[in-house]
Parts: structure tokens; sequence; C-alpha cells
């Protein structure tokens, strides 16, 4: 299908330009706190050392994460046809439509708008494992399967 093929690669785009910014800002951070060890000296430098260490350990908890969804996207086998919803299913539903795969948000392709979420999130959790016709309950809606993908 070709949305779920749209909806893959725009995760991948994603992840590819989140695992980007956070490299690049690991890199700055680095380039001042060395720029920091050259210019400074006494408790302005340990003070600019110290934020740029937070800084650097902040984007470097982004990275991992980043990288843990892409070994997720990785696992993802968008051309099989699953007999129940899996991670990497697209799911029409008479209340909107899901992609399982990460978690991006809302994403619109060929007009149509798609919820891109995790499978461990709340509602992609619900989804796993139902088939067309079945029903399930989320918030104040209750949901019911059309087809899949």
């Amino acid at each position: 299908m070709n949305i779920k093929r749209k909806l893959y690669q725009y995760c991948i785009d994603f992840l590819d330009k989140r695992i980007d910014a956070a490299r690049e800002a690991i890199r700055v951070a680095q380039e001042s706190a060395n720029d920091e060890t050259k210019s400074s000296a006494g408790d302005k430098y340990e003070t600019g050392r110290a934020m740029m260490q937070l800084e650097i350990e902040k984007n470097a908890t982004q990275l991992e994460e980043a990288l843990k969804q892409k070994k997720i996207l990785d696992s993802i086998n968008i051309e099989i046809q699953p007999l129940k919803i899996q991670n990497g299913s697209l799911v029409f539903t008479d209340q909107g439509n899901f992609f399982l795969a990460i978690s991006v948000g809302l994403v619109v392709i060929e007009d149509k708008s798609f919820a891109v979420v995790s499978a461990q999130s709340p509602i992609g959790s619900r989804l796993i494992g139902l088939k067309s016709g079945d029903t399930f309950s989320f918030g104040n809606k209750t949901y019911k399967v059309g087809q899949f993908a």
C-alpha cells in the first residue's frame, strides 16, 4: 500500500532529523566546553563546563532514544499482510486512522490524517492483536476496526 510506504518513510526521515540534530547539539556543546577551557578561569570556567556537560548528557539521552526507535523501525516489514494488527500495521477505524510504528503524532498523507503511534502507546497497545470488525474503547470513544494492512 502506497500510503503505508509513505508513512514508513516519513518515520525514517523524522528519526534521521532527530538523530542528526542530537549529534550536532552534542558536537556544539563539546566545542563550547572546549572553548571554555581555553578562555576562562576559576568558578566561571567550572560553571560553563558543567552547563555544557549537562547539555551533552541531555542530547546524548535524546540520541539514544532516537536510535532505539530507529531499531524498532528497522524491525518492521511493511510489505507483509498480517492476519492481526501488529507493529507496522496501517489501521483504518470509524474514529480515525493509525500507523503503528513510533510516536510521531498526526501526519497527513494524500489528504488523509494518520495518528502515527508506537505499539507501546495507550492506543497502540489496544490495537495490537485486533482484526477487522473488532471494537475497542479508548477515552470516551468506541472504535471499530475497518481494514488494516
